[in-house]
């Protein structure tokens, strides 16, 4: 995983950068907001996240981290993929974001190309919880409970990709609403988890 490139701009368009890199030039997607700020010939530090596919490896850049951490948990939401969450970090900054999805305003998330209504609503309803502290601090809380920590790993490791195992919990999550999901068996978790992955 290529997580972080130093190097020389090369190359400036709206939405790609060619950054040399020890005389190698790598091609990086990234926000209007970011190629704006940027001029030819100066040195710059992009957080990075490659999005690997059966026929291609695309790298995208953001100028910190949080943009970037950002970026790979809005793709946790279904339907969302990387174009999808490059445009969404592009259009509202990720405290505006974050405070839109924690006010539920929808109609904020709307006005960004290619959400939608139904888009701003599983926004809203799959990252909520995930957001709090992030809002006002500007620092990503990525604190979850250990028993959903331990369930992603599970399901991880039985083949489930990151997005693939979030999406099954949050539908158990959603059927078991009301229960105290923390003190049940893993055991029981997994097997319940993977019942609700299937009907995905």
């Amino acid at each position: 995983m290529i997580s972080l490139i130093n190097g020389t701009v090369r190359s400036i368009s709206s939405d790609r950068l060619i950054i040399e890199v020890g005389g190698v030039g790598l091609s990086v997607l990234v926000t209007a907001k970011c190629s704006t700020s940027l001029n030819l010939g100066t040195h710059v530090q992009l957080f990075t996240t490659l999005v690997v596919r059966e026929d291609s490896l695309t790298l995208f850049g953001f100028l910190d981290d949080e943009s970037r951490a950002l970026f790979e948990l809005v793709q946790t939401v279904s339907g969302i993929g990387p174009k999808v969450a490059l445009s969404i970090i592009g259009a509202l900054p990720p405290q505006e974001l974050a405070s839109a999805i924690l006010s539920e305003s929808a109609s904020t998330i709307e006005k960004i190309p290619g959400i939608g209504k139904k888009g701003a609503q599983r926004l809203i309803l799959e990252l909520k919880s995930k957001m709090h502290g992030y809002a006002t601090s500007g620092v990503m809380s990525t604190h979850q409970p250990a028993w959903r920590e331990q369930l992603a790993s599970a399901l991880v490791s039985l083949g489930y990709s990151a997005k693939e195992s979030d999406g099954a919990i949050n539908l158990l999550v959603e059927e078991r609403a009301g229960q105290d999901i923390a003190s049940m068996e893993m055991g029981e978790l997994l097997k319940l988890a993977l019942q609700s992955g299937r009907r995905t």
